[in-house]
């Protein structure tokens, strides 16, 4: 059994002794999106500090626990916050979380976050569907010996970001009259902001949105098979876009702003994916 392999059972059975509930969707709320979890139908909730050597979330903003409960009648486990690589974890850590969705039963994963527009068509209050990332910025999750039982040494990354539903996501929103922008978002360590020349150079690889979370997890998840939508929102235009310094309080407050229509986006595509 593999390290990575061994300490995810260990949280698995440490979930397992506070809840049977099988999920079939993850759901990764980012930050100022956490309020979402308490709009669900609520069967039950585990703080990430009560379940054996999980990580635990130290950004404002993330309130770290497990949500289990139904969206449309969908079983989903949601995550009201998630770790980052800039809070000191290892990326392995980092990837515990949707990893363990996925030994929990997920077969599918929605990620959301807080990204800085890059592209100078979108306006912060936007929702971008990521239809690719690109995480050059941060070491990958399957670097150093493979868990064989997680999935293969070498797994295909050609669709990340499942055309499925990502469909299913553009037809809710045309349905519910929110604009929909769509975009590759680049994941960064963090956690200072990005420098201007950084955005200059994310814009020139062909990216329209950046982060610090969200690709790292997609990959570990398709590392396993499991199908992935990813949704930013748009709080802020990035550094040398925008002349206005960058403050994780705006960030927030601008996610708060956007959270009823997002609220609404995510239970209508929830329901059908």
């Amino acid at each position: 059994m593999s390290e990575v392999y061994k300490k995810l059972t260990g949280c698995l059975q440490s979930v397992r002794e506070k809840t049977d509930f099988q999920p079939e969707i993850g759901l990764v709320l980012g930050s100022g999106l956490g309020g979402y979890a308490e709009e669900i139908e609520i069967e039950q909730t585990i703080p990430y500090t009560e379940i054996a050597g999980f990580p635990a979330s130290t950004v404002a903003g993330h309130k770290g626990r497990f949500v289990f409960g139904r969206v449309q009648g969908v079983p989903a486990a949601v995550m009201q916050g998630r770790v980052h690589y800039y809070e000191g974890y290892s990326m392995q850590d980092v990837v515990l979380p949707v990893r363990l969705m996925g030994l929990l039963g997920a077969k599918k994963l929605l990620l959301t976050n807080a990204a800085g527009g890059i592209n100078t068509n979108f306006r912060p209050g936007d929702f971008m569907l990521l239809t690719d990332h690109i995480a050059a910025g941060v070491p990958s999750p399957l670097t150093g010996p493979n868990a064989e039982e997680l999935g293969p040494r070498f797994p295909d990354m050609s669709e990340v970001y499942s055309l499925r539903m990502r469909g299913i996501v553009k037809e809710a929103a045309a349905e519910l009259n929110i604009p929909l922008q769509e975009g590759v978002y680049v994941q960064l360590a963090g956690p200072s902001y990005e420098t201007p020349a950084e955005i200059r150079m994310c814009r020139s690889w062909g990216g329209d949105a950046v982060g610090m979370s969200t690709a790292c997890e997609a990959m570990a998840a398709r590392h396993m098979g499991l199908e992935i939508c990813g949704i930013s929102c748009i709080t802020n235009m990035a550094a040398g876009i925008s002349a206005q310094p960058l403050d994780h309080k705006e960030v927030q407050e601008a996610a708060d702003r956007a959270a009823e229509s997002f609220k609404r986006l995510i239970t209508a595509a929830a329901g059908r994916i």
